[in-house]
């Protein structure tokens, strides 16, 4: 049940056409692990303590550096040094004292995983390394955990949603199945602020779609936006019988 206090702070999503009280009911019931906090975690983890996601599970292993200040808004130069994970979930609790947030500094691997997902309704993941990435969509795979997964990188990002609850849905590796940890990070090639700040947006929006059953996810489809032409594309995307990771589903 939603208290008083809540009724007030969600009101302007429960007016909303196809998403009322039922579905903020839905988000506060559910769980949700982020996977990194860099410029795409910022933007989601603020959204979803903001529209009431109940439980929010921040995992980033990172310390707050002086150049993600460019982009990471959550943090600020006080922060320096200091746990991504611990620093977030403090400033997010203060944002909305009516959800749980979970800060959680380890490296997540293979063997990790398992147990967390078993705790989660959703897991997005943000992160900027490939190996990561995998292991959070097999576990995902493997868990029938839907999978949120976005990237940027320079001035161009994507998007996609991976349900491994749906026979049609594809996984991370139906789409790059030759993927490895060589391609390029933002480290190296520089990211626009503003670039990871609009696909964290939207990859909360997805969020949100997908835990309250509204709208329709980009479930078997690629979002991709080209930021220095303006140019947004929408790809469909199928599910590779051959799989290394999903094929046995």
């Amino acid at each position: 049940m939603l208290s008083d206090e809540e009724l007030l702070r969600y009101s302007r999503q429960i007016m909303l056409p196809g998403f009322d009280i039922a579905a903020q009911e839905k988000l506060k019931a559910s769980r949700v692990l982020l996977v990194g906090l860099g410029g795409i975690g910022c933007p989601v983890a603020t959204y979803l303590a903001a529209a009431g996601v109940g439980e929010l599970w921040l995992a980033d292993f990172d310390t707050v550096d002086a150049s993600n200040l460019q982009r990471q808004f959550l943090f600020s130069d006080a922060d320096v040094g200091r746990p991504k994970a611990i620093v977030a979930a403090a400033k997010l609790q203060q944002q909305n004292p009516h959800i749980v947030l979970r800060a959680i500094t380890a490296t997540l691997d293979a063997d990790s995983l398992p147990a967390l997902l078993a705790g989660v309704d959703l897991v997005i993941d943000g992160c900027d390394n490939f190996t990561t990435r995998d292991a959070v969509n097999a576990a995902c795979v493997a868990a029938a955990t839907p999978l949120i997964s976005a990237a940027a990188i320079g001035m161009a990002a994507q998007l996609a949603v991976f349900d491994a609850r749906s026979a049609e849905s594809p996984c991370y590796r139906c789409l790059y199945p030759d993927a490895d940890e060589a391609a390029a990070a933002c480290a190296e090639s520089g990211v626009l602020a503003t670039v990871v700040g609009v696909v964290g947006t939207l990859a909360a929006t997805e969020a949100l779609k997908v835990l309250t059953g509204t709208g329709r996810p980009l479930v078997g489809r690629l979002w991709l936006w080209e930021a220095d032409a303006a140019i947004m594309r929408t790809l469909v995307v199928r599910r590779d019988p051959h799989c290394k990771v999903c094929a046995g589903r």
